[in-house]
């Protein structure tokens, strides 16, 4: 067993935990924990609260979060390949992300994409790419203050990257829709300073869920860097909060 918390400045819905970041934290003590055979899924079961002592408990070949007597969320080995969506140019992704429409924004401060978190968060705007249907990008270039000493980003915040531009794959202002489950391949870390593309793609909605891919590129070279495969869920945002 271990103690973990989030702190509240990666927030995606104000009251709880991005999704993304937190599905990296959980990845990561899943590694640590060495009950995983390759990459990790993981299934948010609640909102991760944010600020407050969580364990992380090993069942065999799972792991599971606690809050309490609650269990927020499950991390198991994945299954399958993610399939990556295809990449875009630079130019691309500009002119995308200048099509962002963030007015009416569900959760407008957080981490990833928020619109009221300037210099604070990852500032991703995944707007349409032309005629790419159902598909988002979006560049980013990660700022120092999120790097470690070696100037690499931590798997956690590329999570994030990788998590909130597949939720504007659909439209997230007339259905918002919170992470329900992410899996993610990490090939090499994105540097600090270093113009990065992200890009995502909507595979099927069905119902109150949509599967989407997401993939982050090395905005010089066009190198994969990280890919993503996602379920979101429809919410309310009343119950949200």
């Amino acid at each position: 067993m271990s103690t973990f918390s989030v702190d509240a400045v990666f927030h995606g819905p104000p009251a709880s935990a991005n999704g993304g970041y937190a599905c990296g934290v959980l990845a990561g003590l899943a590694g640590a924990a060495g009950h995983l055979a390759g990459r990790a899924a993981v299934t948010l079961h609640l909102p991760v609260p944010l600020d407050v002592p969580l364990e992380y408990r090993v069942a065999g070949r799972r792991g599971h979060a606690w809050h309490g007597e609650d269990v927020v969320a499950s991390v198991a080995s994945a299954q399958g390949e993610i399939p990556e969506p295809a990449p875009v140019t630079v130019g691309q992704a500009r002119l995308a992300e200048a099509a962002f429409d963030g007015s009416g924004h569900p959760f407008p401060t957080c981490f990833a994409c928020g619109t009221q978190r300037p210099g604070t968060g990852l500032s991703l705007r995944p707007g349409p790419v032309q005629g790419r249907p159902h598909t988002v990008a979006c560049t980013w270039t990660p700022s120092p203050a999120l790097a470690g000493p070696d100037g690499l980003v931590p798997a956690e915040i590329v999570w994030s990257a990788l998590d909130c531009p597949g939720g504007w794959t659909t439209d997230p202002v007339l259905r918002p829709r919170l992470l329900g489950r992410m899996t993610a391949e990490l090939l090499a870390p994105p540097r600090a300073g270093r113009l990065c593309v992200v890009v995502a793609e909507l595979e099927r909605t069905e119902e109150r869920t949509a599967v989407n891919t997401t993939a982050l590129y090395d905005g010089s070279t066009g190198t994969l860097l990280a890919k993503a495969s996602a379920l979101w869920i429809a919410v309310d945002l009343a119950a949200v909060g």
